[in-house]
């Protein structure tokens, strides 16, 4: 896995395969944006009316990290934590979101990264223990 050349973002830690230094994973926004880039379109609790999110798979990123556990802990950077099942990732195509309705998240506003579930494809997200899920400001994923 090759290191991060510009400021680290996220660190993917804890059980996983894949490190670019001892014990962790740690992402520049240029190797997050190397993944395949993915659109989600949905109402969130936070905002106004259905926003346009584009990012990443959550998915394909732990796939980049090789996950031997079954959950991750969710921190951001005012140490809000919250553990999220990594079969969610899959179940629900989650976004790692970069940007909301075309503009780059940035820390004073929910960015770098917040993730993001398409809580209008599914009933069952519209739940309050869904909605605890979408951390914004991550900077942290552990993998247990």
């Amino acid at each position: 896995m090759p290191k991060p050349t510009g400021p680290v973002i996220l660190v993917v830690d804890g059980a996983i395969e894949r490190t670019n230094f001892p014990g962790e994973a740690r992402f520049d926004m240029q190797m997050i944006e190397n993944l395949p880039a993915h659109t989600i379109s949905t109402t969130t609790s936070v905002t106004d009316g259905v926003q346009k999110f584009d990012g990443v798979r959550l998915q394909d990123l732990m796939d980049s990290v090789g996950p031997t556990g079954k959950k991750v802990v969710a921190s951001a950077l005012n140490d809000y934590r919250v553990n999220i099942p990594i079969a969610d990732f899959a179940d629900y195509g989650v976004l790692l979101a970069t940007k909301m309705s075309g503009e780059r998240l940035q820390p004073n506003d929910k960015g770098p990264l917040w993730i993001i579930y398409p809580r209008d494809d599914y009933n069952r997200l519209m739940d309050i223990r869904y909605d605890v899920r979408w951390v914004w400001q991550l900077k942290r994923l552990t993998v247990e």
